[in-house]
């Protein structure tokens, strides 16, 4: 697990969250099973994610393109490393109750 030092990548600033913008994104049944994973707070970096998902470390890298696009997520960096973190607070502050309610009735993929 990386060390919680991380900290957001300069030159990477937050977009704005809209409604649409975010509902689109988290329509993917891959994107939600992402911010799932990511809501324990655990820094993992893209190939662990693509791990978890049984994805290909290319098209898990489009679908965290279109989290941090959409102001999901946003990148830490520690070093050399970059770590997809979820916007949890101003998720809850711009939409209040939306990311509670979206993740309450998911059930995550099995993987083998």
């Amino acid at each position: 697990m990386a060390v919680m030092s991380a900290k957001r990548a300069r030159g990477n600033p937050s977009p704005e969250l809209d409604l649409a913008a975010v509902m689109r994104v988290l329509g993917d049944p891959v994107r939600l099973e992402i911010v799932r994973l990511l809501t324990d707070g655990r820094l993992r970096t893209s190939g662990q994610i693509a791990e978890h998902v049984n994805l290909p470390a290319s098209t898990c890298s489009y679908h965290l393109k279109q989290l941090v696009t959409a102001g999901i997520t946003e990148c830490w960096s520690e070093g050399t490393a970059r770590y997809p973190v979820l916007r949890r607070k101003a998720l809850d502050d711009r939409f209040p109750g939306l990311f509670t309610a979206v993740l309450a009735d998911y059930q995550p993929t099995a993987h083998p």
